[in-house]
């Protein structure tokens, strides 16, 4: 199906009546903004796709042992 300058022109005609020109600005501004928020939106689901995970390495053990937690306030007990 091929649409040639003919059916453009009949489309641009009707568009014109039913709309009338003095709102046919504010249709194509409206459709405009419309857009650019599409576009703004499929961009930003661009660049929420996760990327592939970094390799993770881990950190080397220490060699000291783990501290004792004691309470607050506490005393320490010895056996």
């Amino acid at each position: 199906m091929d649409i040639g300058w003919p059916e453009i022109a009949i489309i641009a005609v009707v568009i014109l009546v039913l709309f009338g020109s003095k709102k046919l600005p504010d249709a194509a501004r409206s459709l405009g903004r419309s857009m650019r928020i599409l576009k703004a939106e499929v961009k930003g689901l661009h660049d929420d796709e996760p990327s592939p995970p970094a390799e993770i390495t881990a950190a080397p053990p220490t060699s000291s042992p783990p501290a004792e937690i004691v309470g607050a306030g506490e005393p320490k007990s010895t056996p």
